[in-house]
C-alpha cells in the first residue's frame, strides 16, 4: 500500500480539498490539519497591525528539509497514511493561509494529531523560510528562535 507524501514551496493558493484527496486512502478515517495564517493584528508581546507578510525560500533546500520532516513523522508514527506539507511564499495578506500540515490515518487515536503538531513544530525548526513583516510605519525581518544543530 502506497502512503502518499506531498511537500512543496508554492506561490499558489493552498487547496485543502485537493490536498486531502491526494493523501486519503480507502482506509483513511481521520485527518489532522494545521493551517497557519497571516494575522492582521498581533496582540501578544509587541501589539501591532500587519499589512502583509513577504515569505521567501530557497526552494530546493526548503523542500529537502520538508521531506526530512515527513520522513521523521513516518519514523515516529507508523500509523500515518498520508502527509501534506505546503508552504506559501510571496506577498500574503491578513487572513491568508501561509502553511498547511495535514496527516491522515485510519483512526483519530493513532497519533494523527501528534504527528501534525510535530510536523509544524519541526518545520519551524529546520525548514529555511524567511518572513518579512510589513506594518503601517515600517517593516522588519522576523527572526526565528531556533538554530539548527549539526546534521539537521
Amino acid at each position: 500500500m502506497k502512503h502518499p507524501t506531498i511537500y512543496s514551496i508554492t506561490e499558489n493558493e493552498i487547496d485543502l480539498n485537493d490536498l486531502l484527496a491526494q493523501i486519503t486512502l480507502a482506509s483513511t478515517g481521520a485527518a489532522a490539519i494545521f493551517t497557519g495564517m497571516v494575522r492582521g493584528i498581533t496582540s501578544r508581546d509587541n501589539p501591532h497591525e500587519t499589512m502583509y507578510l513577504e515569505y521567501e525560500a530557497y526552494k530546493p533546500m526548503a523542500e529537502a528539509k520538508m521531506k526530512q520532516v515527513a520522513d521523521e513523522i513516518r519514523d515516529r508514527w507508523n500509523s500515518i497514511e498520508g502527509i501534506a506539507i505546503i508552504q506559501r511564499i510571496g506577498r500574503l495578506y491578513p487572513r491568508t493561509p501561509t502553511i498547511l500540515i495535514a496527516c491522515t490515518s485510519a483512526h483519530r487515536d493513532t497519533g494523527v494529531f501528534d504527528a501534525a503538531r510535530y510536523g509544524i513544530d519541526r518545520l519551524k525548526e529546520i525548514v529555511p523560510v524567511w518572513k518579512k513583516e510589513v506594518f503601517p510605519n515600517g517593516e522588519e525581518w522576523v527572526e526565528g528562535e531556533y538554530i539548527p544543530k549539526p546534521g539537521e
